[in-house]
C-alpha cells in the first residue's frame, strides 16, 4: 500500500518531471520560442521608430496638431517641451544656417524625419512646404538622443525615457480641447504620461519607464497588468497612441475598435526589437567600485532588497505581484490598474533615469534608499546607505 506521504512525493517528482520535460522540448525547439532573425529584428526597429499605426486620423484630423505645429511650433519650442532631433539624418551645416525660431524649420525637420517620434507629410501647397498630417510613434515617449550635437540634438537612445518630454503640454496645444481638458494636461509635466486618463478621468500621471532591459521580463508595467510587452504594446499603441487596432481588458471595462487593424500584425516583431534593447553600462567613474562591492552586502543582507529585486532580472514579477501597502509610495496608481497590485521595478541602469517610483516622487538614489529605510525600519547606517548607494549605481 502507498502511504499518503509517498503519494505526495510520486505526485510532486510527476509535476517536477513534467515541468522539466517541458523546459527541455522548449530548449530543443519543439514549439518553443526561438531567437529573432536580423530581418525580425529589424522590422521591430523600423515599428518602434517610425510605424504610427495610422494614428494621423487622430493627431491630425482630431486633434488637429499639424496646425499648432506648422503656426506655433519651431525648434526652440519643440526642444523646450522635450522633442528630439536625430542628427544622423540632418544634411551637414543645416543647424548652422537654419532659423530655430521658425516653425517652417520644424516642418523641414519633419520633411527629413528627423524629430524623434513625430511623422509627418508635408506637401508643396502653393510653392510653400506644408504639413498636411502628423503622427506619433512608440519612440517619441521611450527613445531620446545623446545629446552630442546640442541639447537634445544627436544621436538616437531607443529604449530610453525621454524625461524631457511634456507630453501633456504638446497635447494641450489642441485647439480641440476644452479649458479643463488642457488643464489637466498641463498638469502632468516633463517626463511622465497618464495612461488612464482618457478612460477613468483621474488625473495621476506615472513616470514615462526605461524600455530597455526587458529581457526576461514578463510583467512590464509598474501594476503588471499584462503578460510580455505584446499586452502593453497594444494597449497603448491602440488606447493611447490612437492607433487602428482593437484592445479589450474586461478586468476594467474597456474595449475599443478602431479598425482597420495596423497593429496586431507588427507587435511580434516589435516585442523582439524591444527585448533586444540591453541595459546601458554605467557612464564611466560614475560610482565607487570598492563602496559597490560593500553595498552588494547590504543590498543581499541588512537591506533585504534583493527578497524582492531578485537577480538575474532583478525583478520577482514573473511570479509574483504586491499589494500597494508593501510599497512605500502612493497606492492610486495600482488602484486604477486591472491588478490592483504593484509589481517590482526590475533595478537597470538606476544612475541613468532619476526620479524614482512609478510617480517620480524620490528625486535620487539616497531618497529612494532612506524612504525603504524608514518603512521597513531597516536600520541602516550612514556608511551602509552610502555604499547601498553605489551599488545601485553601478547596476
Amino acid at each position: 500500500m502507498t502511504s499518503p506521504r509517498s503519494a505526495r512525493w510520486t505526485a510532486t517528482s510527476s509535476i517536477l518531471i513534467s515541468r522539466l520535460l517541458t523546459v527541455a522540448l522548449l530548449a530543443c525547439g519543439d514549439g518553443g520560442p526561438t531567437e529573432p532573425s536580423p530581418g525580425e529584428l529589424a522590422s521591430g526597429k523600423q515599428i518602434f521608430r517610425y510605424d504610427t499605426y495610422g494614428n494621423e486620423t487622430f493627431w491630425t484630423d482630431t486633434l488637429r496638431i499639424h496646425e499648432v505645429i506648422e503656426t506655433g511650433v519651431s525648434p526652440v519650442t519643440a526642444l523646450t517641451v522635450g522633442l528630439k532631433v536625430d542628427a544622423d539624418v540632418l544634411p551637414p551645416g543645416i543647424l548652422q544656417t537654419a532659423d530655430l525660431n521658425s516653425p517652417a524649420t520644424t516642418v523641414a525637420l519633419l520633411k527629413l524625419n528627423a524629430v524623434v517620434g513625430l511623422q509627418g507629410t508635408v506637401e508643396t501647397v502653393n510653392g510653400k512646404d506644408t504639413l498636411t498630417r502628423v503622427g506619433i510613434t512608440c519612440a517619441l515617449c521611450h527613445s531620446t538622443v545623446d545629446n552630442s550635437t546640442a541639447p537634445g540634438i544627436g544621436q538616437r537612445l531607443d529604449g530610453w525615457p525621454n524625461l524631457d518630454l511634456n507630453a501633456g503640454a504638446i497635447i494641450a496645444l489642441s485647439p480641440a480641447l476644452t479649458g479643463a481638458q488642457k488643464a489637466v494636461y498641463n498638469s502632468w509635466g516633463p517626463g511622465k504620461y497618464d495612461a488612464r486618463y482618457n478612460f477613468d478621468g483621474q488625473n495621476d500621471p506615472a513616470l514615462i519607464p526605461p524600455a530597455y532591459g526587458l529581457s526576461g521580463v514578463h510583467s512590464v508595467t509598474y501594476t503588471g497588468d499584462g503578460d510580455r510587452p505584446a499586452y502593453w504594446n497594444r494597449y497603448v499603441a491602440v488606447t493611447q497612441m490612437h492607433g487602428h487596432g482593437s484592445f479589450s481588458e474586461p478586468r476594467l471595462g474597456v474595449s475599443v475598435s478602431n479598425p482597420p487593424d495596423q497593429v496586431e500584425a507588427k507587435l511580434a516583431n516589435l516585442e523582439a526589437y524591444q527585448l533586444s534593447l540591453g541595459v546601458p553600462a554605467p557612464p564611466a567613474g560614475s560610482f565607487n567600485a570598492a563602496a559597490a562591492a560593500r553595498g552588494q552586502v547590504v543590498f543581499v543582507g541588512q537591506a533585504q532588497c534583493s527578497t524582492c529585486h531578485a537577480s538575474p532580472t532583478f525583478t520577482d514579477a514573473n511570479t509574483l505581484l504586491h499589494d500597494p501597502s508593501e510599497i512605500p509610495t502612493d497606492p492610486a496608481h495600482a488602484e486604477r490598474s486591472a491588478t490592483k497590485m504593484y509589481r517590482t521595478t526590475p533595478l537597470r541602469a538606476l544612475s541613468q533615469h532619476a526620479p524614482y517610483f512609478h510617480d517620480g516622487s524620490a528625486a535620487t538614489l539616497p531618497d529612494v534608499v532612506d524612504r525603504y529605510d524608514s518603512a521597513k525600519n531597516l536600520q541602516l547606517t550612514p556608511q551602509q546607505k552610502a555604499d547601498l548607494v553605489e551599488y545601485l549605481k553601478s547596476l
